[in-house]
């Protein structure tokens, strides 16, 4: 029962769909929100980075950054930041998931909570109409509950078909973010809460993203 289930695996909500076709699902109003939310953090910041296709662009996005030191479970993030002369990069320990290089488990959590930083970075899977952020493994919802514990300011990157998207773990809630940078937001009930909750919501994807030119003021 290894094959491929097509759109079933999705439906079903009780399993993602791997790494590298998560990778390539609205690839570029990922790389939209990377930008957007890179540009939320400020040079000389202390910085989470959890896992995720999405905060992996952030990650990516990071690069003109200075002074940076990025605190990260995602082995993704760290091989595309480790190398980078103006930043200091510390990799959580313990048991590394095959499918996306996630580093989880209760080491990972007990090493995330020796930090407090200016910024966590986190994506979720699905995010519910009442405003909770969903996921799908156990483990990894630890990781970034402790993430969102031991951060001053809290990003969530998610774009709009997380919306249409269940699983079946409490990560957190909407209230509990600082900024929401997602490619855009239909939903007026998600829209109105960030406003109550003084959510900064950003819509990185305001432009047409259907011929994706680079932007002539970068």
């Amino acid at each position: 029962a290894r094959g491929h289930h097509g759109g079933a695996v999705v439906a079903s909500g009780v399993e993602n769909v791997s790494y590298e076709a998560r990778r390539l699902v609205a690839h570029g109003e990922k790389r939209a929100i990377g930008e957007a939310a890179a540009r939320l953090i400020p040079n000389s910041a202390s910085l989470f980075i959890n896992i995720g296709t999405t905060t992996e662009e952030v990650a990516r996005a990071l690069g003109d950054h200075e002074d940076l030191l990025v605190i990260t479970n995602n082995l993704n993030v760290a091989t595309l930041l480790y190398r980078h002369p103006k930043m200091s990069l510390i990799v959580a320990g313990g048991p590394v998931r095959r499918a996306d290089g996630a580093v989880i488990g209760s080491a990972a959590v007990d090493f995330i909570n020796q930090f407090k930083v200016d910024y966590a970075v986190i994506g979720a899977s699905a995010i519910d109409e009442d405003g909770t952020l969903l996921d799908f493994d156990y483990r990894e919802v630890r990781v970034a509950r402790a993430i969102i514990e031991n951060a001053r300011r809290v990003i969530l990157v998610a774009d709009k078909l997380k919306l249409e998207r269940s699983a079946p773990i409490r990560v957190g809630h909407l209230r509990e973010l600082d900024y929401f940078v997602t490619d855009a937001l239909p939903s007026g009930a998600l829209r109105e809460m960030c406003a109550e909750h003084r959510v900064d919501l950003v819509e990185a994807g305001a432009e047409p993203s259907a011929h994706e030119t680079p932007d002539a003021a970068a």
